[in-house]
């Protein structure tokens, strides 16, 4: 499935924003005591939510829980003007206690319900492996096999390679199935 322009080019930006958080000068990790004070400027933020929604979305980092991934994945095919209501992400995405107080801060904003979208699946691209360390990890998988310590080759690649391909398929139907059930027309 492939992302869409807007997300690939903020899921840079957002990374960005967490790796100027995460350590201070000295090399300490202070990107939790940087997040609580961004946190505390949500006044200031609300301002940024749509020019720099990277900026702002960082206050939610650790704050979504991704209950279907499918919802998020086909989300994050779609361009800025073609979201869903947040409240309809309801089933898929749930927020920590704390995350729901900024996001009851930022929902009544003109921009507030584009915003928590954007939110949440930023966080969900920051956890989600990139396509290299997918590559790596199968790469990882086959000179394991080599050496013994797995039998994945033994068993059969064919297997899991089909395996794969139908997992992606169902994965790609209930993403199309959810957004149809939104509202959205289906693209095949």
């Amino acid at each position: 499935m492939s992302m869409s322009a807007f997300f690939r080019a903020l899921r840079t930006s957002y990374q960005a924003e967490i790796d100027d958080l995460s350590f201070d000068s000295e090399g300490r990790n202070v990107l939790r005591q940087r997040l609580l004070e961004k946190r505390g400027q949500i006044t200031f933020l609300k301002q940024m939510m749509e020019l720099s929604p990277e900026m702002v979305a960082v206050i939610f980092h650790g704050g979504f829980h991704f209950e279907e991934p499918a919802v998020m994945e086909q989300v994050l095919t779609l361009e800025s003007d073609e979201f869903p209501d947040w409240s309809s992400l309801g089933d898929a995405v749930q927020l920590t206690p704390w995350a729901q107080e900024l996001a009851d801060a930022l929902l009544p904003e003109p921009q507030g319900d584009w915003f928590m979208v954007v939110a949440s699946a930023l966080e969900y691209l920051y956890h989600r492996p990139s396509p290299h360390q997918l590559e790596a990890a199968a790469h990882g998988d086959e000179s394991e096999s080599e050496h013994g310590a797995t039998r994945r080759r033994d068993h059969g690649d064919d297997f899991d390679k089909d395996d794969e391909r139908h997992h992606d398929q169902d994965h790609d139907e209930a993403s199309a199935q959810w957004l149809e059930d939104q509202g959205f027309d289906r693209k095949e």
